[in-house]
């Protein structure tokens, strides 16, 4: 274990932490009208249309999946008859099919961002930055999960490598403040890179069109319909206006 290792593992992440909860204060205190996709829909929406859904709906079952391998212990889902072997063949599997839809959405999504002037001149130096960790931490998982967990080009782990007897440990551990930096160091160098790349992605969500992701339209479900109604009596409509409501007449 390498001071490198410690600081990466044991330092880093709590770095990006605090980075992350004091740029989320700043960005709603200070600049909550910009808290959106700035969606650029409007200069195209054809390529929009096939890259956006397969990227995001690949990116919320990855993410279900890290959240499953590294939040609930291997001991839990034996618990209730999951064995390890057949975790391991499902999630490989649905990594598979969730790495390859969000590296087709993505690829749409950078091609289209590149090709088309007007969606390229409205991005900002911090989009490419975090298109640039973004790309490098989603061909790190793509590795670990193709190349080490299901084709083993390495020959070092015949049944796969079992994430959650290191990664997952390390990232518990984090929680509790007792970072379990030898635990990570086992890792293959590729799982400690992609795990580093997604330490930087979350300190740089407050600063890009990253932030989207913790918004959601909860207002709208108890926002009070807009009612739209004719100054003109002549122009309402053969329908006889509902009852409670009378036409607005001109003065």
């Amino acid at each position: 274990m390498t001071a490198l290792q410690n600081f990466a593992f044991g330092v880093v992440p709590y770095i990006a932490g605090a980075v992350f909860l004091v740029g989320m204060y700043w960005r709603y205190r200070y600049d909550a009208y910009g808290w959106t996709t700035r969606s650029s829909q409007m200069y195209e929406s054809r390529l929009l249309r096939i890259g956006s859904p397969l990227f995001h709906v690949g990116i919320l079952l990855a993410l279900a999946g890290h959240v499953l391998g590294l939040l609930v212990p291997a001991s839990w889902t034996e618990a209730v008859g999951v064995s390890e072997h057949v975790y391991h063949v499902a999630a490989v599997t649905f990594g598979v099919i969730a790495g390859l839809m969000v590296a087709v959405g993505l690829s749409i999504l950078i091609y289209r961002r590149r090709t088309v002037g007007r969606v390229f001149q409205v991005t900002t130096r911090m989009d490419k930055i975090m298109y640039v960790v973004l790309v490098g931490t989603i061909v790190l998982g793509l590795f670990n999960t193709f190349a080490i967990n299901w084709l083993n080009i390495t020959g070092e782990f015949p049944d796969g490598f079992n994430y959650r007897d290191s990664v997952a440990i390390w990232f518990r551990s984090l929680f509790v403040f007792q970072p379990d930096v030898a635990a990570m160091t086992v890792a293959p160098p590729s799982f400690q890179l992609h795990a580093v790349l997604s330490v930087l992605l979350v300190a740089l969500i407050p600063f890009t069109r990253l932030v989207h992701i913790f918004s959601a339209p909860l207002g709208y479900v108890a926002r009070p319909y807009l009612v739209y109604r004719s100054r003109d009596p002549q122009q309402a409509g053969a329908r006889d206006p509902r009852r409670g409501w009378e036409p607005v007449r001109r003065s």
